[in-house]
């Protein structure tokens, strides 16, 4: 009996196409970018997450008059604290932001390893109907169903960027797919037997994790950015909560009598921009090294 065609050597091949994802991650750590931008990441998700503990004042408690250099960072044109208003601001943009991610991964995963796994026919009609999704620009579309819709919730965000990701993560996923589903482990697999679906979920998606964690990185970059864009144009997922963008928006026509009301959004949002950025670049790096 051939190596090919038993159970145990099928299985020992498909486990060492791909590094384990302890493996990976401590290979990604060792990169400067990765551990750089993880840092900076963790920090404004601390900074946010701890607001209602410790920041000055409430997200809509008044700290003074419009536009004073009381505080740290004065107060806006509410006479609210830009330190807590800061604070309070970035919780939506987290949450709203990796949920969209997490969307666009998994639908754009499926589609595109559906369509490389198919090839064919198949492989041909999913990839054209992707195209066609690809070239609406993500904030348009968000904008046409947002402006349509009279009072969009916190959930229809989610769901537009998420979906708004999935074309752009089918194509990525897709190329990386192309290159695992003819290996000797994936036709071991399927000579044994397997179900398409269990030869998909155990041996074509585990040789996956880099590139798929680098392109996430990238997605998660991207949704912080249409998030913040929305709210500066007015479709913040709560109008009266805190809200970097919106915040931006608001104190735009005082920015020369209190500058720290809209600088301070905009720099949280680069670095968190930016920190991101760095740890798809790492995940990036350390994908090609474990190849």
């Amino acid at each position: 009996m051939s190596a090919a065609t038993t159970p145990g050597t099928a299985s020992a091949g498909a486990g060492a196409t791909g590094p384990a994802p302890e493996s990976f991650f401590r290979k990604a750590l060792r990169q400067k970018r990765f551990a750089f931008g993880f840092s900076l990441t963790l920090a404004i998700v601390v900074f946010a997450v701890v607001a209602p503990f410790l920041s000055p004042f409430g997200e809509k408690e008044t700290a003074g008059p419009p536009y004073s250099p009381d505080g740290i960072f004065g107060t806006d044109y509410l006479g609210q604290d830009v330190l807590s208003r800061l604070m309070h601001g970035g919780q939506s943009i987290l949450v709203i932001s990796v949920l969209a991610t997490l969307l666009g991964m998994v639908v754009g995963v499926l589609v595109g390893v559906i369509a490389a796994y198919a090839g064919g026919w198949w492989d041909e009609v999913i990839m054209r109907l992707n195209d066609v999704v690809l070239a609406f620009p993500q904030i348009l579309l968000a904008l046409v169903v947002l402006t349509a819709l009279q009072d969009p919730g916190a959930w229809v965000i989610v769901v537009l960027i998420g979906i708004s990701h999935a074309p752009r993560v089918a194509r990525v996923s897709r190329g990386v797919a192309l290159g695992i589903v003819s290996r000797d482990f994936v036709v071991a697999a399927e000579a044994l037997g397997e179900r398409r679906s269990r030869v998909i979920v155990a041996e074509v998606l585990p040789n996956m994790t880099g590139p798929l964690l680098a392109e996430a990185g990238l997605r998660l970059t991207y949704s912080i950015g249409v998030v913040a864009s929305l709210g500066f144009l007015g479709f913040a997922a709560d109008p009266g909560a805190a809200n970097w963008g919106q915040m931006i928006f608001e104190n735009r026509l005082g920015l020369q009598t209190q500058p720290w009301a809209v600088v301070a959004p905009v720099l949280v949002i680069g670095i968190f921009t930016v920190a991101t950025n760095l740890m798809a670049d790492g995940l990036a790096q350390a994908s090609q090294k474990g190849d």
